[in-house]
């Protein structure tokens, strides 16, 4: 029996990058999919891509910076599937690169919004659907700049650090239930997100991050396969009990 098999999977970004292998790799296992991201066109092509391995997919537009249309994701896949017992939020962005003050303000704060508040929000609207199963996995996807931080990332680095911290609190707060919450790094993945720090790093004068995308994209970076098979192995039986890590 395949991993993932009957599980219904709620991922967000599953347009593409990290998501989207996510996908693929829960489709391999057996998983349902709930997929949401803003860009249709890239979830339909991640849609098709999962149906011809044989997995039942439903896909929704959604912003995760809205509350309303992470309910309605929510709702949605409730609908289709009755549950939702793995949600993997890996929606986010690189944001603004350069010195903190020169860095655009609306674009500071839209990072934070996505990769910080989104992963909130979902985290807020699955959680009482999962204590009515009485039963969950919830994998929150952090960022290579969590371990170290990184000069010219502020944006970024602060919120996927306030990622990690969400998720040992949320853990603590479920430690009662059968509903696990758990951070995963995937380290430096060449991904679009990427190939757009790294022209932006250019751009900026950030030397450390421009050398290390130039690296990353000409393929010295971690592998996005390798992450997928993180993703599958915490969604399931091998990561019982394992919980706010």
């Amino acid at each position: 029996m395949a991993e993932l098999d009957g599980k219904t999977a709620l991922i967000t970004g599953a347009g593409r990058g990290i998501g989207k292998a996510i996908a693929l790799a829960y489709a391999r296992e057996g998983a349902k999919l709930s997929l949401g991201a803003r860009s249709v066109s890239e979830l339909e092509e991640t849609a098709d891509e999962c149906r011809k391995l044989d997995a039942e997919v439903l896909i929704t537009p959604t912003d995760v910076t809205d509350v309303s249309q992470v309910e309605g994701l929510i709702a949605a896949t409730v609908e289709r599937y009755s549950t939702i017992d793995i949600l993997v939020n890996n929606a986010g962005i690189a944001g603004p690169v350069g010195v903190l003050q020169d860095n655009d303000l609306d674009a500071w704060i839209n990072t934070v919004q996505i990769n910080l508040i989104g992963v909130y929000l979902c985290c807020r609207a699955v959680v009482p659907v999962m204590k009515r199963q009485n039963a969950g996995r919830i994998v929150n996807l952090s960022g290579a700049g969590v371990a170290n931080a990184w000069a010219n990332m502020s944006a970024y680095c602060s919120s996927k650090a306030a990622v990690v911290r969400l998720t040992e609190v949320l853990a603590l707060e479920l430690a009662d239930t059968k509903i696990t919450v758990n951070a995963l790094g995937p380290g430096s993945v060449h991904t679009r997100m990427w190939d757009e720090m790294t022209e932006d790093a250019a751009k900026a004068g950030a030397d450390l991050i421009h050398e290390v995308g130039l690296r990353v994209t000409s393929g010295g970076g971690a592998s996005i396969d390798r992450c997928a098979d993180l993703a599958v192995w915490l969604a399931g039986s091998g990561a019982d009990g394992l919980s706010g890590r």
